[in-house]
């Protein structure tokens, strides 16, 4: 076995060991190359369970937070998701192979460019790409069974719970920069009314809407 799938073979068995039991999420994540969305002065620790810079001031998440939030969506084929912050893509790669359509939007160009070569490389076509200000969302193709943001907003926008299906959920970190944040799972019940609960804690990129 050569080293790097040696690599990942150890981080999918962390991934079990910290309670990542969804076999479709331990799957996609296999299948998805994070060397690939990774700079390549970084890809020798593609498969170490942390968080790495792609540049922009931005991160590729830690593996388990990574596990943890596509978990938390509990994805079925059919779903159409949304994420907030496509960074260098990885984690909308690994959402391309659990659901049917995933909406990605970045705020940042060479980001941006980056994600969408490395979802074509790949040939992940079930994956939509918007450069703008996550804070709007995508409005034209609501609503979304699903939504992820991979960047810490103090508070979620009104505009992506309104986005949001009845019965979905939305998964985002949520504080002040510079703290660690609160990682929530919130579910639509119906057009007035959330629950959420919490699902850890973690340390995102603040969520930057566009001046």
């Amino acid at each position: 076995m050569d080293p790097s799938a040696q690599k990942l073979l150890s981080l999918l068995m962390k991934l079990r060991r910290e309670g990542i039991h969804d076999a479709a999420v331990l799957s996609a994540m296999e299948r998805v190359p994070r060397a690939e969305f990774v700079p390549a002065s970084y890809r020798h620790l593609a498969y170490e369970d942390q968080t790495l810079p792609i540049g922009c001031g931005q991160t590729i998440s830690q593996p388990l937070i990574v596990a943890q939030m596509t978990q938390a969506l509990a994805l079925t084929p059919t779903c159409r998701v949304l994420e907030i912050g496509t960074g260098s893509g990885y984690q909308a790669a690994v959402l391309a192979h659990l659901c049917r359509r995933v909406a990605t939007i970045e705020r940042h160009q060479p980001l941006y460019n980056f994600a969408k070569g490395q979802f074509a490389a790949l040939e992940l076509y079930n994956i939509d790409t918007r450069l703008g200000d996550g804070f709007q969302g995508w409005p034209e193709t609501a609503p979304f069974d699903a939504i992820i943001a991979t960047c810490a907003p103090e508070a979620v926008p009104d505009a992506l719970f309104a986005q949001l299906a009845i019965g979905g959920r939305l998964v985002a970190p949520v504080g002040q920069q510079g703290k660690r944040q609160e990682l929530k799972v919130f579910t639509k019940r119906d057009a007035h009314r959330l629950t959420a609960r919490l699902l850890g804690t973690a340390e995102f990129v603040p969520m930057v809407a566009d001046a």
